[in-house]
């Protein structure tokens, strides 16, 4: 049986990662794979509940996190763990790196406390610690993404922070990708869109996933 295969897409609000989401899923399907579309917080019934609290009601950074991991932990055992034991590809839109880059990074709460969730929340029964096989990164100043976002719809309280508060986002997110660089791709987000598109592709044709 073909592998399972698990690629997140992540950036800062505005940066324009959603929309290669279906591409690349319709991309892996015309070479035959199973896709399975998903996105954090959210994904199961349990976590979308959650996905709006976190999204919509005030609270500190411990809880916006515990509530962050906890539908994490939903989301691995009902969607994630299953789908890449049957060999599919599973596309997510964002995952634990928005934590550490939102929570973390833009919060400022601390990075050990995140690290200690991640290990208790992504083990497998394998004993393992489930993480993308790919996370592409798209990167756009945070300026810019702020101009795109704005009146494109009622923003959640987080897309309605200030601009200071996405380039501490960005910092956290380079602090990841830093961190694990063979796990990242970084995508410019400041490319015409067929641009940002061929890039994405290159990455994963450059890992032998499709040719």
């Amino acid at each position: 049986m073909t592998p399972g295969l698990f690629i997140s897409f992540e950036g800062i609000d505005g940066a324009g990662k959603s929309s290669h989401v279906q591409a690349l899923a319709d991309a892996f399907r015309q070479h035959g794979r199973t896709v399975t579309l998903t996105r954090e917080p959210g994904g199961t019934p349990l976590a979308e509940k959650l996905r709006t609290l976190a999204l919509n009601d005030p609270m500190d950074a411990l809880t916006e996190a515990l509530l962050m991991f906890a539908a994490r932990r939903d989301h691995l055992m009902q969607v994630i763990e299953p789908a890449l034991a049957r060999g599919e590809v599973v596309l997510c839109d964002r995952f634990t790196d928005a934590t550490f880059a939102y929570q973390g990074g833009g919060r400022g709460f601390d990075w050990t406390v995140l690290s200690q969730l991640e290990c208790w929340v992504q083990a497998t029964p394998q004993a393992m610690l489930r993480e993308p096989d790919l996370t592409l990164l798209f990167e756009l100043d945070p300026i810019i993404a702020a101009q795109r976002l704005a009146g494109a719809r009622v923003p959640d309280k987080f897309e309605s922070q200030p601009v200071e508060f996405f380039a501490r986002v960005a910092a956290g997110y380079d602090r990841r990708a830093a961190a694990q660089p063979k796990r990242f791709a970084r995508i410019a987000g400041d490319q015409p869109r067929d641009a940002v598109w061929r890039d994405v592709l290159r990455s994963i044709e450059q890992r032998g996933w499709l040719r």
